[in-house]
């Protein structure tokens, strides 16, 4: 098979666009909201050290086979899985790998744009004092009145989808790698911005302390499942997204090198965003471990009572936004690769019809807010099903499949000039740890999440 190529889409100009664009695709509202409320939930540095360590064995590991696979074929997960697939003589079967990650991340930005919406629409309350002074039950009525609104959510829902889908429609050099080069900075410039007003709390050596002190009778084996799991999911894998920007990776590119890269970036955010928040939440008494309401409902009663909030509180959602940003380009742009690949379509036509699909599909988590609050299937609304469904189904699945198929399936001397590793011994532990560490702790991961462990 031929290793020279070429991708219809067009190549990242560089390394650094790459990292970006990967980083841009991981960081999301996983590390800035996620992260800092189960590390809350779990004990503090304990946690972190076990989510670090799972980050080396787990996700550095997957991150180098998901960019080695999109970049051996040129193609979106679906084509590159049927042409790797080829190549390996293996069973036809596993190009659904391809169909399953491009089917999920369409599933995730139909309810992560109904989310991000909120985060647009908070940067608005926050600029005009809708926290000021507010104590918790009028955020928890501001939070109600907004999210009961079906148009209210719908606007914001709308205007979220509309900036993706005119992002993406620019194509490589021109959509996406222009807002990442904008994006990401802005994103770490106002993430240091938080962590410099956090340490006018007067509370943030106890933030530090809670987030780096490890106190290990607080871990338990549901925190290091949990920490495991969040090690995976916060890298963007097993939904097409860095598969697919490995396929525009330039072949003299390291994937190893980069992928530390992209690993120790979106960490160093997830961390920081710990560091931002923790001391804000300390200095007005509340409490770290209150769960998803974290972000719009514990932190703008912080906002709404602290010196310098009103600077703050904008801040924090103007940030929510540019990371919402970046993982959403990443998680449309599987789907548009691949209609642009099979049906020859012109990118703007195939980011709207895919963003048109995401939008309409993106009503049902908007309703399930208000008008079919009370709609639900095994127990669920419509946006906890699609929740459940694709982080504790769709993407373990996919993750565990990819680390099989890249470890034992793929002719691995392609595996290995793929990743062209300085040293033979630096492929035999990735191989280990794939073939072994990853794809065990992400199975361990599923049947924690399912409710068998």
């Amino acid at each position: 098979m031929d290793m020279d190529k070429k991708t219809v889409h067009g190549e990242w100009s560089s390394r650094f666009a790459f990292i970006l664009a990967a980083t841009g695709s991981a960081v999301g509202l996983g590390n800035i909201w996620k992260f800092p409320y189960i590390t809350g939930e779990n004990g503090g540095g304990a946690f972190v050290l076990v989510y670090l360590i799972s980050v080396l064995v787990i996700g550095i590991p997957l991150m180098m086979a998901e960019s080695m696979l999109g970049r051996r074929a040129r193609q979106s997960p679906i084509g590159a899985m049927r042409l790797l697939t080829k190549e390996a003589n293996a069973d036809e079967s596993w190009h659904y790998l391809g169909w399953m990650g491009v089917l999920a991340g369409m599933l995730i930005l139909s309810y992560y744009s109904v989310i991000a919406g909120w985060s647009m629409a908070y940067v608005f309350k926050a600029f005009f004092g809708s926290f000021s002074g507010a104590e918790a039950r009028d955020i928890k009525e501001l939070f109600d009145n907004f999210t009961g609104s079906p148009l209210t959510l719908i606007f914001w829902h709308t205007l979220f989808m509309s900036i993706t889908m005119w992002l993406v429609a620019q194509g490589i050099q021109n959509g996406l790698e222009k807002a990442v080069r904008v994006l990401m900075p802005g994103l770490f410039v106002l993430l240091m911005l938080l962590v410099g007003y956090a340490m006018t709390t007067g509370a943030y050596e106890q933030g530090l302390s809670f987030l780096f002190k490890p106190d290990f009778s607080k871990i338990t084996g549901d925190a290091i499942l949990i920490a495991m799991g969040h090690a995976f999911f916060t890298l963007s894998l097993g939904m097409g997204a860095i598969m697919v920007y490995g396929a525009y990776l330039p072949k003299n590119v390291s994937i190893a090198r980069t992928s530390l890269l992209v690993v120790a970036a979106d960490t160093v955010v997830a961390l920081l965003a710990g560091i931002a928040i923790f001391p804000i939440v300390f200095a007005n008494h509340l409490e770290p471990s209150s769960g998803p309401g974290l972000i719009f409902q514990t932190l703008p009663i912080a906002f709404g009572n602290m010196t310098g909030g009103w600077f703050a509180g904008v801040l924090f959602f103007v940030m929510l936004v540019f990371a919402a940003l970046t993982s959403a380009i990443s998680l449309i742009e599987p789907a548009v690769a691949w209609l642009i690949e099979s049906r020859t379509m012109d990118r703007k036509v195939a980011c709207i019809w895919t963003g048109l699909s995401v939008w309409v599909l993106g009503l049902g988590s908007v309703f399930s807010f208000n008008i079919w609050s009370n709609v639900k299937v095994f127990d669920k609304t419509f946006f906890q099903l699609l929740d459940y469904l694709t982080a504790n189904l769709m993407l373990p699945i996919g993750g565990f499949c990819i680390a099989i198929f890249a470890g034992w399936v793929m002719v691995q001397k392609d595996a290995e000039a793929e990743l062209a590793l300085a040293n033979p011994l630096y492929y035999q532990i990735w191989l280990i740890l794939v073939r072994y560490v990853a794809h065990a702790g992400i199975f361990l991961v599923f049947l924690h999440v399912v409710g068998v462990l």
